[in-house]
């Protein structure tokens, strides 16, 4: 995968949503990352909405992942640790097939994850207001 970058209104939240679908393979580990409250876990609705799952994704800040069907996990683990993370039990959950799209995901899971083989794409949002920039790539590959 060539790396890309989209800048959009966040008013395009699907189009861009379809072509980060588009371009990454149906399982695929993707760290979301930008500041607080730069639209993270509205391009997780979007991408909920657009495989056509008839519920609203919402962030899981206290339950830390929410599953949508059988192929979306969206986690929030803001200040987890890679052993916090460790404890829940929460890392066998990478390996069910789907996408996984983690929210403030710890370097040390990120190495760990690299290490077992899996690709990390990584999705950084930055840019205020109504303008994004998402930029796509792979680490870790």
């Amino acid at each position: 995968m060539v790396p890309f970058t989209l800048t959009s209104s966040i008013d395009d939240i699907d189009e861009v949503a379809k072509r980060i679908e588009a371009e990454l393979p149906g399982d695929a580990i993707i760290s979301l990352k930008g500041d607080l409250a730069s639209g993270k876990t509205t391009l997780v609705k979007a991408i909920v909405e657009n495989r056509g799952y008839d519920t609203i994704a919402t962030s899981p800040t206290f339950s830390l992942q929410h599953r949508y069907g059988d192929d979306i996990f969206h986690y929030d683990l803001y200040r987890k640790s890679f052993d916090d993370i460790a404890s829940l039990g929460l890392l066998e959950e990478f390996e069910a097939k789907g996408w996984h799209l983690v929210e403030w995901m710890d370097e040390k899971l990120e190495k760990v994850l690299s290490a077992a083989g899996f690709d990390i794409y990584e999705i950084s949002i930055s840019g205020s207001g109504k303008e994004r920039r998402y930029r796509v790539e792979v680490k870790n590959a």
